[in-house]
C-alpha cells in the first residue's frame, strides 16, 4: 500500500526524510537553501506540526559519496540566528512570521 497516496505530487518534492537521534524517521517540507559565510544551510519544516512550527535549520555537508549530502546540526546561535535573519528577509511576505522574545 502506497504510504503517500493521500499527499500531492507537487508536495512530495518539496519533503525531506530524516533520521533523529533515535534513529526514528522524520518528514520536513524543504523552505529553502540559505548560503552564508562559504557555508550551505537548508531550513526545514517539520511535516508533523499543526500549530505553527519552529523551522529546523541543518549545515549542509558533503559526504563521501558524490551523490548524496549530510545534514548537521548547528550549535552556533550566532550562526542560526544570521541564517534565520535571511530567511526571515527572503519569505516575509510568505510567512507571518512570530518573534519569541
Amino acid at each position: 500500500m502506497d504510504e503517500n497516496n493521500n499527499i500531492p505530487e507537487e508536495e512530495l518534492d518539496n519533503t525531506i526524510i530524516l533520521n533523529d537521534e533515535n534513529g526514528d524517521e522524520v518528514e520536513f517540507e524543504f523552505l529553502d537553501l540559505i548560503e552564508l559565510e562559504g557555508e550551505s544551510y537548508v531550513v526545514l519544516l517539520p511535516v508533523e506540526e499543526e500549530e505553527e512550527g519552529e523551522v529546523v535549520i541543518l549545515k549542509v555537508e558533503d559526504s563521501e559519496s558524490e551523490d548524496e549530502e549530510s545534514y548537521v546540526s548547528v550549535d552556533d546561535e550566532e550562526t542560526l540566528t544570521k541564517v534565520f535573519e535571511i530567511f526571515k528577509e527572503k519569505f516575509k511576505d510568505e510567512f507571518n512570521f512570530i518573534d519569541e522574545d
